[in-house]
């Protein structure tokens, strides 16, 4: 008998690095820790669940960061699912740190990105990170400072892929100049495009983009055309943001967070909504 496919795999598939085939539909494990993305969460066995669930559902690709809690998403993750089933990637990220609630400070000095990334490794319980992002350029620090020390993580086998967040296209082209990069993170929803020539470019190149606040951030789902198109397709606002991402570029891999099983069961059923040329017009306006 044939399995049946899982919900996530109607957003079909992308692949990271020539040798990493995911859904094109992940899972963002920002807001599974406390409020404010500041120490552990208010239910931690439904943080396990979703975690969970999500891989039931077809998800295997799951961002997070060092930051996030901060390290608290890291711990949880491992606590959920290691040691990890095979075909699961798990992408983290290093650059930021978090001197209390509310303060995300770029740090790109390559003593501390060794550092984070040795702490990701014990956190997640892993030998090399499949996919670890420079969470942010640091303005004190040369760029190429920062990547270079990356590259030698590469090179040391700690880290099968790199990829860059929170970088314009000339950050981009800097990077790649000096070791291969597969993945770019940025923000980038329907109604905050700015990240356009980005996308553009993964698509051009081949890489993927991990939009974060896939969904509008602090307001998920707002506008007037996501709600009109959302109202004819009988889906919600949100389902609706996560289809165009995926209708936007075959490159983009949407990575929506929650820290509800009910909430990440709605966002996986939006990988089965096609829209069609006019719900893309519609919302491009």
């Amino acid at each position: 008998m044939t399995a049946s496919p899982s919900p996530a795999a109607a957003a079909g598939t992308i692949t990271i690095g020539g040798e990493h085939e995911v859904s094109r539909l992940g899972f963002g494990a920002m807001r599974i820790t406390g409020s404010g993305i500041w120490g552990p969460p208010a239910d931690h066995d439904e943080s396990l669940r979703v975690l969970r669930r999500a891989v039931e559902l077809g998800v295997d690709f799951i961002d997070t960061a060092d930051s996030y809690g901060p390290e608290v998403s890291e711990e949880l993750i491992a606590e959920a699912l290691a040691p990890y089933p095979e075909g699961l990637v798990i992408a983290t990220k290093g650059g930021l740190v978090r001197p209390g609630p509310g303060r995300w400070d770029p740090d790109g000095r390559p003593e501390h990105l060794r550092d984070a990334l040795e702490g990701s490794l014990r956190r997640l319980r892993t030998d090399q990170i499949t996919l670890y992002q420079f969470h942010r350029p640091d303005p004190a620090v040369p760029l190429e400072e920062s990547v270079g020390e990356l590259a030698r993580l590469r090179e040391e086998g700690k880290i099968r892929h790199l990829g860059l967040s929170n970088v314009t296209v000339d950050q981009l082209d800097r990077a790649r100049a000096i070791v291969p990069i597969v993945s770019v993170q940025n923000r980038y929803n329907p109604s905050d495009r700015a990240s356009d020539a980005v996308v553009e470019a993964a698509e051009r190149d081949g890489l993927a983009f991990l939009p974060w606040a896939p969904v509008g951030g602090h307001r998920p789902g707002q506008g007037r055309a996501l709600a009109g198109v959302a109202e004819r397709h009988g889906a919600s606002p949100v389902q609706v943001a996560l289809a165009w991402q995926l209708a936007r570029s075959p490159q983009i891999l949407p990575i929506p967070g929650t820290s509800s099983v009910a909430h990440l069961e709605e966002n996986v059923a939006a990988a089965a909504l096609v829209l069609d040329e006019d719900d893309m017009a519609r919302l491009a306006a």
